[in-house]
């Protein structure tokens, strides 16, 4: 497993070691002992949730706030999505800043996105599937999330916004200064 650091603080990408011949390839999806020893992070995966989307879906930007806020690790199973974190932690340097990063069966590179980060996606690809694993169990009162289109943030999301699927709770989020404000 390699660790590679990026531009926000505690966030990382995750690239399993794969070994492939000719019979195909194998490699250890998640190493809980491994992971932790690497990135000085303790994740105790607590639930494991799974999408499935349709290209031009957009789910996001969605958090989980106060004692049920939640670490994940974020990889794809089948298609292609663009995954975007935005750091929300005030105390952070890094603090208001987003990350995108394209996450596929493919390339099978994950992300560690820590508590007190904003996370969504847009599927590229029908039937694209997307699993977390998360250190908390999800709590409906303390489920939170900011505008994909919020202009603070201006996100490139790599799709024509005619063109992007969403749900009603995505299409009321607050943005990042009234959810950074309550």
């Amino acid at each position: 497993m390699k660790i590679i650091g990026t531009t926000l603080r505690d966030c990382v990408i995750v690239e399993p070691t794969i070994f492939e011949d000719h019979r195909g390839v194998f490699f250890e999806g998640f190493n809980l002992n491994e992971f932790n020893e690497k990135t000085g992070i303790h994740l105790l995966v607590k639930q494991m949730n799974c999408s499935q989307s349709k290209k031009g879906v957009l789910r996001g930007l969605h958090l989980q706030t106060g004692e049920y806020a939640q670490s994940k690790l974020v990889f794809v199973t089948k298609g292609e999505a663009l995954d975007v974190v935005v750091d929300i932690r005030k105390d952070s340097p890094t603090f208001g800043k987003h990350l995108t990063v394209r996450l596929s069966a493919e390339n099978r590179k994950r992300i560690f996105v820590p508590k007190g980060f904003a996370h969504g996606f847009v599927s590229l690809q029908d039937g694209t599937e997307l699993n977390y694993l998360v250190d908390e169990y999800y709590n409906k009162a303390h489920d939170s999330g900011i505008s994909y289109a919020d202009p603070e943030l201006n996100i490139d999301w790599e799709i024509d916004p005619e063109n992007v699927i969403l749900s009603e709770k995505d299409k009321n989020l607050p943005t990042f200064r009234q959810l950074i404000s309550e």
